[in-house]
């Protein structure tokens, strides 16, 4: 593959998304190793910029007055002014400004973001001192004494690079050993959700094959007949004390049958 293949691999086409410095830095490395004797670097790379540029970014390109862009310091400023306006330099330090540790982020996902910031503004002008200063500023509070209990004290009164092992360190661990644990966690609670859905169907069951035991072994009590009275004297539905021929030989009739009681009947007076 030759340069300029290399070149038009990875073009620029101006997107939204697209990073114009991120384009110059690829393009420089590429181009860097380029020599050709009483040629300058430069040149070449003014030479070869067009080829690296689709869709708007080289219509664009076209249509740049001539002889507008003379050195490659032109080309760079006019690139990046075009696709990197001035408006999204102050937008973007201004999200940089105002980090804030989102809730429920951990510290190294944190710290990962906060580079994607400063990456995608490569002119920001903030120093090292003041991006650690702002990294820990928004931090929740958690994280911060965790920084000063690495730091042996305040995180912010060390110096920029021993500042930045500290955060890097810190990044590396708590954020493997907080992804490991939330993995767990989650192993956890669907093992513990499986178990307990198995317990409640074994239940059931238990109680649906007691219902069915206990509907077979109930038997439907007997209909009770009721006991009819009859006299022994007359044989008519009444008790023989209140049987109306009854006379004065009752006794000695029920002591022939095996009947007589010495006690008075009730509510019955005697002949």
């Amino acid at each position: 593959m030759n340069l300029l293949e290399i070149v038009q691999a990875k073009p620029f086409h101006g997107f939204e998304r697209e990073n114009p410095h991120t384009h110059i830095n690829n393009f420089k490395r590429i181009t860097s190793t380029l020599k050709f004797s009483d040629v300058p670097n430069n040149v070449i790379k003014l030479m070869m910029f067009p080829y690296s540029l689709e869709g708007t970014a080289r219509v664009w390109y076209d249509k740049e007055p001539p002889n507008s862009i003379l050195t490659w310091d032109d080309l760079v400023n006019k690139f990046v002014n075009q696709f990197f306006p001035p408006s999204k330099t102050t937008h973007l330090k201004n999200e940089i400004s105002r980090f804030t540790q989102k809730f429920e982020e951990t510290f190294g996902e944190a710290w990962e973001r906060f580079k994607e910031m400063l990456r995608a503004c490569p002119h920001h002008g903030f120093t090292e001192l003041t991006q650690i200063d702002t990294f820990y500023n928004g931090l929740n509070l958690n994280d911060q004494d965790s920084l000063n209990a690495a730091a042996g004290g305040n995180l912010l009164s060390k110096t920029t690079r021993e500042a930045l092992n500290i955060i890097e360190n810190k990044s590396k661990v708590r954020y493997s050993r907080n992804k490991s644990n939330v993995s767990r966690v989650n192993t956890n609670s669907r093992e513990i959700s499986s178990k307990t859905d198995e317990r409640i169907d074994k239940l059931a069951d238990q109680i649906l094959t007691l219902v069915e035991i206990f509907s077979k072994k109930v038997v439907t009590p007997a209909t009770i007949k009721t006991v009819e009275e009859s006299c022994v004297i007359c044989g008519d539905a009444h008790t023989y004390y209140n049987c109306n021929t009854t006379d004065s030989n009752q006794s000695s009739v029920c002591a022939a049958m095996g009947t007589y009681n010495q006690v008075a009947p009730p509510n019955r007076a005697s002949n």
